[in-house]
């Protein structure tokens, strides 16, 4: 069983991280700020540009608080200082100015009202994109290669994930099935904490949940970490609840539009990083997560009238 401490989300620096990922971390961090900091938030996503210019007293005034909260505004999104965090913010907007054509082109990159079917395309492709490119940069490939080690060596893996997040858990347990291994994906509250009560060491637990805060979600991951099992989260938000109750934490970076509730960026990312995790547990035994694949692939071809094959 693996077990880390509290501090398992380390607090990245400046220097650590691209700069151009520090719209990523602040919309990651946005929802578990306090107020104060929050506003500091805003102002920065607003305008990340503008923001670059100002002076931390300047930015306080804005974002109606202190330069001590600015201050620590910097430290919780990983700038050691406000020089620091103003010139990731540069580096950060002429980013988006390069590669964000789409957004000087058509207003943003949010959906509006107003917007054709092309733009549409063009949005959420681009969103897509992006959400895949910072979270394969955000990505702790450590803590990644620790959950192929505890999924790989499971007894069982037990997959807890409600709304959305549970196709994206049905995906990675019809994965693992396919190569042999005793999945299972929980989507129902009780169904997922009476599954909990059968767990212990050498088993692993794996919630999805894009904000983290997830009642359905983080209730059962808590309960399997009681029993013993290796815990692991999937999330947006490495902050969350979800999070730091978990012994192994996988982030994504996904900037969802106003249709939200639509789960359409975060889906994509997750579905990403579960492709990550499945691939790596498949390499461990690779002749045989092979032979398994081609035979359930197989027994579905079989099936097909002839010259017709699976899409």
């Amino acid at each position: 069983m693996v077990r880390q401490s509290s501090s398992r989300v380390p607090e990245p620096s400046a220097q650590d991280a691209p700069a151009a990922d520090i719209l990523t971390r602040v919309r990651a961090a946005r929802p578990s700020l306090a107020p104060s900091e929050r506003r500091v938030a805003d102002a920065v996503l607003a305008d990340p540009g503008q923001v670059a210019e100002l002076s931390i007293h300047a930015l306080g005034e804005r974002a109606s608080t202190s330069a001590a909260t600015v201050m620590r505004f910097c430290r919780t999104v990983g700038t050691g200082n406000y020089p620091q965090l103003r010139l990731a913010l540069a580096a950060a907007a002429a980013r988006e100015h390069a590669l964000g054509g789409e957004r000087a082109t058509h207003g943003g990159t949010d959906i509006s009202p107003t917007d054709s079917l092309d733009r549409i395309v063009s949005k959420i492709i681009y969103n897509e994109v992006r959400a895949l490119e910072d979270s394969g940069a955000e990505l702790d490939v450590d803590a990644l290669g620790r959950a192929v080690d505890a999924v790989a060596g499971a007894r069982r893996i037990d997959i807890f994930g409600v709304g959305a997040s549970a196709f994206v858990g049905q995906d990675l347990h019809q994965k693992l099935h396919r190569i042999g291994r005793m999945a299972f994906i929980w989507s129902d509250r009780h169904a997922a904490l009476t599954a909990t009560a059968l767990l212990g060491p050498g088993d692993v637990a794996l919630a999805v949940s894009h904000s983290g805060e997830t009642e359905d979600t983080t209730e059962p991951l808590q309960a399997a970490a009681e029993r013993g099992a290796t815990t692991i989260a999937l999330t947006n938000d490495p902050r969350s609840t979800l999070a730091t109750g978990a012994d192994l934490v996988l982030t994504t970076c996904a900037r969802e539009t106003p249709f939200r509730s639509g789960a359409t960026v975060s889906r994509i990312a997750q579905l990403a990083v579960i492709d990550c995790l499945f691939v790596g547990v498949a390499q461990r035994s690779y002749e045989a997560s092979t032979t398994a694949l081609e035979e359930t692939y197989g027994a579905v071809q079989r099936r097909l009238r002839p010259g017709r094959r699976t899409g």
